[in-house]
């Protein structure tokens, strides 16, 4: 990397911004970097095993003259609903409108991935859809939840719980959004079925992560637990199906067991797992995050005052001058804490460098995914 000389400390600056840049895509793409083993349960995830989403609508009321109000048709025929369930009907739900108590809200509420059972409770959110200003003080009548993932037989839709108790504001700032603890009370089992079942066979299907997949990732996710789960010889049990799943059978021993077989199976470590190349930049809060082997084409990059060589040898300036450390001495694994010292030190803007990443993904000059927020 060689700047052209106008303004020779203007130039040092830039030049050491920019070096610290790229040294942070090098100290992240470098495989001379020693990265610790990691275990398949935080890269992957078991097919079956999945997040349900509740949604449902609802009416808080007790709302102290905060609610949607008259001129909300809606939540007069709501509330007038609720007053006919119980057994205290109403002629029209023009006559319910100078009440001011009662808000439609939507329902929302996630059952985890491990599944719930019948009978236990979890946490909902409710947010006003009409003209409400306040929830504050409001409780949730008796209403059912459901998710369009779940339905019977016939295609209807199931009501897996029902939804009810005292909102509280979480944020003084958005008072028309709220929470209930233990709000919803499941009424159906949402189990994960994750086993894979054909004649005499046991399996399952492990997912790798958006940010792992990769056709190499999963043929070594499959040759570390063919290594570690040999129980016969030149018979695999694990076999990498695309590039982001992998096939695993079920030893004949573990039959009976599988929950133990998945733990010991997602407690194997595998080594460097592969990362996509991948930039991710905030201009607004000035941060840039590298993951993966990010790697450079030969370019030579003008700057407002500054011009800078960047390439192989025989591309610009000679090998000795490239930029490979953050210091003088070599160091083969610079960590965080280096960086933010010199880029403290120097007192280096951001936003030069930002707009530098960006004409290189324009150009082609950055090989990997770039996303800017």
């Amino acid at each position: 990397m060689m700047p052209t000389s106008q303004n020779h400390y203007s130039h040092r600056i830039a030049q050491s911004a920019f070096a610290i840049a790229v040294a942070i895509i090098t100290v992240c793409g470098s495989g001379s970097v020693s990265e610790a083993r990691v275990r398949l349960q935080h890269i992957c995830s078991v097919a079956g095993q999945q997040e349900i989403k509740l949604t449902g609508m609802g009416l808080v009321v007790g709302l102290g003259g905060t609610g949607d109000g008259g001129r909300s048709l809606p939540a007069m025929q709501a509330l007038a609903t609720a007053l006919q369930n119980n057994n205290n009907p109403v002629l029209s739900p023009l006559d319910l409108r100078d009440s001011k108590n009662a808000a439609i809200v939507m329902i929302e509420a996630t059952i985890p991935k491990t599944g719930l059972r019948r009978g236990q409770r979890i946490d909902c959110y409710v947010s006003s859809v009409m003209g409400a200003k306040s929830l504050r003080g409001g409780r949730l009548l008796f209403a059912p939840v459901e998710a369009p993932s779940v339905t019977r037989d016939v295609g209807a839709p199931v009501a897996l719980g029902f939804a009810s108790g005292p909102v509280y504001i979480e944020d003084d700032l958005v008072q028309t959004s709220g929470k209930i603890p233990g709000g919803i009370t499941l009424q159906e089992d949402t189990l994960s079925y994750f086993i894979n079942r054909a004649d005499d066979k046991q399996g399952i299907t492990l997912l790798l992560d958006a940010s792992h997949s990769s056709f190499h990732s999963a043929y070594e996710v499959a040759r570390v637990i063919n290594s570690e789960f040999a129980f016969e010889v030149g018979r695999s049990v694990a076999q990498a199906t695309g590039p982001g799943t992998i096939s695993v059978d079920i030893p004949q021993q573990y039959h009976r067991d599988p929950v133990k077989f998945v733990a010991l199976l997602l407690n194997v470590g595998i080594d460097n797992p592969h990362t996509q190349a991948r930039v991710v930049v905030n201009a607004k809060t000035g941060t840039v995050i590298v993951t993966g082997e990010v790697e450079l084409s030969p370019v030579i990059i003008t700057h407002r005052n500054l011009t800078v060589r960047v390439g192989a040898p025989g591309f610009g300036p000679p090998p000795e001058v490239r930029f490979s450390a953050i210091s003088p001495e070599p160091d083969p694994s610079p960590s965080l804490e280096q960086l933010v010292e010199a880029l403290n030190l120097l007192r280096v803007p951001p936003e030069g460098v930002i707009d530098i990443l960006r004409e290189l993904n324009r150009t082609g000059k950055l090989h990997a995914e770039f996303i800017e927020y």
